[in-house]
């Protein structure tokens, strides 16, 4: 779990509109929401059930596209 100090900006009420938050910080939040997104999308494609194709393959049929424009 990634441990996070933010800083929020208030409104002249006091209530919290914004957060402040160092580059490294929303650097390693938005490295674990793609992680996650690529975990979501997993579970998705294993969920459908449609046949896979092995990497290399995958390439060659795109090669063979892009030869063929």
């Amino acid at each position: 779990m990634i441990a996070i100090k933010p800083q929020y900006i208030t409104d002249n009420a006091g209530k919290k509109i914004s957060v402040v938050l160092p580059i490294k910080d929303f650097k390693a939040i938005m490295e674990e929401l793609e992680e996650l997104e690529d975990i979501k999308l997993y579970d998705e494609a294993k969920k459908s059930n449609e046949p896979s194709v092995p990497l290399h393959e995958a390439f060659e049929m795109i090669e063979a596209k892009r030869k063929a424009k």
